[in-house]
């Protein structure tokens, strides 16, 4: 059964992307530790980070430092964190969460921002992922 995020690259279900290439997909987490909180994927659906083929291990990583710079300018945050722990869906994602210290990387302040929110949050990041 496919997991939540191969149907959001299959296209059945919405997200607010912010970046796409062959092998990986980005895009905001529905519920944000803090606003700009932005989730890296594989294309392949693969449960454990360390069974992830390397070129797409790469890739994610790539993305995502250069994701984090444009979260960083978007947000003016100070840190962008990074998270994997692996519980919440069964498909490798990296956490990309803004912030100015470690207990702003609580997933327990997680909350849904209105679409308006996260309309204008996606488009801060991609003007500034663009902008580089």
């Amino acid at each position: 059964m496919a997991t939540v995020f191969t149907k959001i690259i299959n296209g059945e279900l919405p997200s607010y992307k912010i970046h796409e290439d062959d092998l990986t997909l980005s895009f905001l987490a529905l519920d944000q530790v803090n606003p700009g909180h932005v989730l890296v994927i594989p294309k392949q659906e693969v449960n454990h980070w360390f069974d992830v083929p390397p070129e797409i291990y790469n890739r994610v990583g790539h993305n995502a430092q250069m994701i984090a710079k444009a979260i960083k300018i978007a947000t003016g945050c100070p840190r962008v964190g990074v998270m994997v722990a692996g519980f919440e869906v069964p498909h490798y994602h990296m956490h990309l969460i803004p912030a100015s210290s470690i207990p702003e990387l609580d997933f327990k302040r997680a909350q849904k921002l209105s679409p308006d929110q996260m309309e204008a949050i996606q488009k801060k990041i991609i003007e500034a992922l663009n902008y580089k």
